[in-house]
């Protein structure tokens, strides 16, 4: 489980929803902290309309800072800073995995509500992009301030494949740590969509059959794995739904008033290759529940 948290920060207010969520995990996973900012090359001199952090000495300072604020006392927290000063922030982070050992990295998404902006510039998906480790991402609130974190139902959107289905490891995980309920989650297509389209119109019928069988091969593997969660101990519920996949899974983490949301990703491979392709994108700019990504290992 998650022992060593980092937490990449830049100094802005906004950054700050990520400290919410690893204090959390930090005191129910009984896991110690490391707070960082690397030093960025020709920073600018704000960052989100806020003072960006431009010397080692600030950015020690205000880690030490965010430490004292954020965590209660028995939490291990270390401050590192990364001196030297480097072009690409998102590398630096990185590259740092050996040195510090951390094994889940917490960051926050200065979502401005586009796919564009989290999935093809942002930090945050180039260090999942780059590494093996999970990432969980957080959104500030509306007026840009940090968002209170809780982990008491945990939605995880599955798809049958088994790939995917590693991130329910974590999830369990964490649902035990937080007394969390699990919330799984299947939904099956009302049409084909993407290169499968112009099948779907010249077979209507097969068409139909065939979402038919998904639905029932859905259900049965949802029950199988509720079944299973049961047995274990967890309090777990278990839904096949119709219609378009992100919007289905952004609609049911607000409806059931989900905490965080858990999904499996082929990270290193780069956009294209997260889960159910644009689903993952296209929940990441739509809903502001956090989102755990976890790498898929190969079996």
């Amino acid at each position: 489980m998650f022992k060593h948290i980092l937490v990449p920060l830049d100094g802005s207010r906004m950054a700050e929803s990520a400290v919410q969520a690893a204090a959390y995990l930090a005191e129910m996973l009984n896991a110690r902290v490391t707070l960082m900012h690397v030093v960025e090359k020709n920073a600018p001199s704000e960052v989100h309309g806020q003072p960006h952090l431009i010397s080692a000495q600030e950015a020690g300072f205000y880690l030490d800072g965010i430490s004292r604020r954020y965590f209660p006392q028995g939490i291990p927290v270390e401050c590192h800073v990364h001196a030297a000063e480097v072009e690409n922030v998102a590398r630096s982070i990185v590259e740092h995995a050996d040195e510090l050992g951390h094994d889940l990295v917490v960051m926050c998404s200065h979502g401005r509500g586009m796919a564009l902006h989290l999935f093809l510039g942002s930090i945050a998906q180039k260090v999942i992009a780059g590494d093996s480790r999970p990432v969980l991402i957080t959104h500030p609130d509306e007026e840009g301030n940090p968002r209170e974190f809780m982990c008491r139902n945990i939605l995880v959107p599955l798809d049958g494949d088994p790939q995917h289905a590693q991130a329910l490891t974590p999830s369990k995980e964490l649902a035990r740590a937080c007394n969390a309920s699990l919330h799984l989650a299947m939904v099956i297509p009302r049409n084909l969509s993407g290169n499968m389209t112009v099948t779907g119109r010249l077979l209507p019928g097969a068409t139909s059959l065939m979402l038919d069988m998904a639905l029932q091969d859905a259900e049965a593997y949802s029950a199988g794995l509720l079944t299973d969660l049961h047995d274990q101990g967890f309090a777990a519920s278990a839904h096949v739904l119709r219609g378009d996949p992100a919007k289905i899974i952004v609609e049911a983490a607000s409806l059931a008033a989900i905490d965080l949301i858990v999904l499996a990703t082929h990270g290193k491979t780069g956009m294209e290759a997260f889960w159910a392709g644009s689903v993952t994108n296209k929940i990441c700019s739509r809903s502001k529940v956090p989102l755990l990504l976890v790498p898929v290992r190969q079996q």
